[in-house]
């Protein structure tokens, strides 16, 4: 978006469910209205079915108070009525050079005549806010804690983001909290984030997977009791290819071939990122008699009556334990 210097464009589209992205982008925007005539220049409405042409065209072609510009900003766009849409589409064309529309939209398909209206009336008209994957938040969480003055390490940030979940604006929430707490020591660390954050996301499988492949039976147990009904057949089945892997990285770290790993198994360099230390972790011969522990444990799971022993067992073998 532009800075105070530059030429604001007629019209911006903020879209993704990034909300924290989303409202940092809104939030920069209003920064370039003047801010003793805020009340006068800014229009913010949502947009609803019942939504009045006119009224927003009406809205766009007013002129500002004072010598700067008029912002108007329309929430929910994906939900803007034909009429009214098209309405703005038309008024794109010949735009009031004294005002700024910004539609905020969760989703807005590219070929709508809105998406392209928008991103021809300028450059960098469209802000995409769409959310980063689950494996790319621990540096965007690292980044969050730098804003508030602390360091943040991956292993905190991916513990953080395991336990609150993929909204951004959460994990802000949570960041900003931790920094409060922990500004005497300069640094947000695993175990203030165990300490301090109660785990509201739903347990993923993979987190389970981690913490067993890192050997962490406590964490690997408190997690599979606050899995909902979880299903042990197919934990197992994840827990036995998790082996194989590590087998295959081990393997190829002996032979000073890790950096093959991600095409050997066919996946992507950040879905296999700590395999070769977890490989290590293990003693020679100890995945190979993992994999015997597991076909012992399928056995015991189709035939006892209480599968959660026979998993557990399994679990606590894994890790070391027994």
């Amino acid at each position: 978006m532009a800075s105070k210097k530059t030429v604001l464009a007629p019209a911006y589209l903020v879209v993704g469910s990034d909300e924290l992205k989303s409202r940092q982008a809104v939030t920069r925007l209003k920064g370039h209205l003047d801010a003793g005539l805020a009340a006068f220049n800014l229009d913010e409405r949502a947009a609803k079915a019942d939504m009045v042409p006119a009224d927003i065209v009406a809205s766009l072609n007013t002129l500002p108070v004072g010598n700067g510009f008029r912002l108007v900003l329309v929430e929910n766009a994906e939900r803007l009525p034909k009429a009214a849409s098209e309405a703005i589409v038309a008024y794109l064309r010949d735009p009031n050079p004294a005002c700024v529309l910004c539609l905020v939209a969760s989703s807005l398909a590219k070929s709508t005549r809105l998406y392209k209206a928008v991103k021809s009336a300028g450059e960098r008209t469209i802000v995409d806010c769409t959310p980063k994957k689950r494996w790319e938040l621990a540096p965007t969480v690292g980044r969050m804690a730098a804003r508030y003055g602390m360091r943040m390490g991956e292993e905190a940030a991916r513990e953080l983001v395991s336990r609150v979940g993929e909204s951004t604006t959460l994990l802000d929430t949570q960041v900003k909290t931790l920094a409060a707490l922990c500004r005497e020591t300069g640094a947000i660390t695993l175990s203030d984030v165990e300490a301090h954050v109660a785990r509201t996301a739903e347990v993923k499988p993979w987190d389970f997977l981690d913490a067993v492949s890192a050997r962490d039976g406590r964490k690997a147990l408190v997690l599979y009791t606050m899995m909902r009904k979880p299903s042990q057949v197919a934990l197992l089945s994840l827990l036995t290819g998790r082996l194989r892997e590590l087998i295959c990285a081990r393997a190829l770290d002996e032979r000073g071939e890790g950096s093959l790993l991600p095409s050997a198994l066919g996946k992507q360099g950040w879905q296999v990122k700590r395999h070769l230390v977890w490989a290590r972790g293990f003693a020679a011969g100890e995945l190979e008699r993992g994999l015997v522990l597991c076909a012992r444990c399928d056995r015991s799971l189709k035939s006892a009556s209480e599968p959660d022993l026979a998993f557990v067992r399994l679990v606590v073998q894994l890790c070391g334990y027994a």
